[in-house]
């Protein structure tokens, strides 16, 4: 007699078929709604990245050789911050680049020049990012550095930031069976994340700090602006400037008790939701049931004060998890959303 695997397992083997053929999102015919403006997509206009592709880079991560080498950052946990400047290469988007499968029609990693590690990786990152807004990418689940950072350049590239672009990057292990690996990583990462927080909100550059949180990284960013607001208070905060949570991966009665330890601080946060995500579906198995905060209903999140973009009625692929990267209309919302929190989108 054969067995049936447990819930969870199944949970895990059902997520890796769905990502196994999960393809890109197709663009979405009209707008998505934040709650009080409806936009287009993102116009073209010219970003930092036009002119220096280069991103900040922060992680928890352990580095990969001395001097760096590729993979750069393993999936092993290091020894607190760690800091990059990280050269890309823009993807080719001459008409040869986007008729020819030989030329790239992707952002990539091209080197990683040095990387500081221990007390001074704060530091530096707020140095590299000094008199300019920031925009801080945070991954989710089953992410190597390489796909996380090839993440944030489109992200940033998409909304075509004009301040300084930066990933926040923890110990995912990029592996199906590892989410509870990956969700312990990345609350570890807490103490990191907040002392660089720390760094960029006492730079007297004046700069805007703006971050965008995907999946599971939505709970390391919740729970690490909790503990910054309660330890470095109104001033650190009065330097964060838009919250995006886009398809946050975390259960519905942890977002609440976090939101509501925001205070005032809640009007910065924009979710991106939807209630056809997959990947939610699963991970809310996998966690006991409980609905996922980016799978809840519109009203339920608009609640508690937060900002909602209910994506559901525009995503077309299988598991419509990463909107924010793929559709124009998702990243207006998130364009619009720094606008408002005084950014440099």
């Amino acid at each position: 007699m054969i067995r049936p695997l447990p819930p969870t397992r199944r949970a895990l083997v059902r997520f890796a078929a769905l990502a196994g053929v999960a393809g890109l999102t197709p663009g979405l015919a009209g707008c998505v709604a934040d709650g009080l403006v409806t936009g287009s997509a993102v116009p073209e206009r010219q970003s930092a990245f036009d002119v220096s592709p280069v991103l900040l880079v922060a992680t928890t991560r352990k580095p990969v050789g001395n001097p760096p080498k590729s993979p750069y950052f393993s999936s092993d946990r290091g020894r607190g911050l760690s800091f990059a400047e990280v050269r890309l290469s823009a993807p080719d988007r001459s008409l040869l680049g986007k008729v020819s499968s030989a030329i790239s029609d992707d952002w990539g990693v091209v080197s990683v020049p040095k990387v500081e590690s221990g007390a001074g990786a704060a530091a530096a990152f707020a140095q590299a990012a000094f008199g300019r807004d920031v925009l801080i990418y945070v991954h989710g689940y089953r992410e190597s550095f390489q796909s996380a950072a090839l993440s944030a350049a489109k992200l940033s590239d998409g909304i075509r930031f004009r301040g300084a672009s930066a990933l926040f990057t923890w110990p995912s292990a990029a592996a199906t069976f590892d989410y509870g690996y990956d969700r312990e990583s990345a609350l570890w990462s807490r103490d990191a994340f907040e002392d660089l927080l720390k760094a960029l909100a006492n730079s007297p550059s004046g700069g805007r700090i703006n971050i965008v949180a995907h999946s599971m990284g939505t709970l390391l960013t919740l729970e690490t602006l909790r503990m910054l607001r309660a330890e470095a208070g109104e001033a650190a905060m009065a330097r964060i400037g838009a919250v995006v949570l886009a398809a946050p991966d975390i259960d519905i009665d942890l977002f609440t008790n976090a939101v509501e330890r925001m205070g005032p601080d809640v009007a910065k946060i924009t979710v991106i939701s939807s209630t056809n995500d997959r990947a939610l579906e699963l991970s809310g198995a996998i966690a006991g049931g409980v609905v996922r905060a980016g799978a809840a209903d519109r009203e339920r999140l608009e609640a508690l004060g937060v900002r909602v973009a209910d994506a559901s009625d525009y995503g077309g692929g299988l598991i419509n998890h990463d909107l924010f990267l793929s559709n124009p209309d998702v990243q207006g919302v998130v364009k619009r959303a720094i606008s408002r929190g005084g950014g440099g989108a």
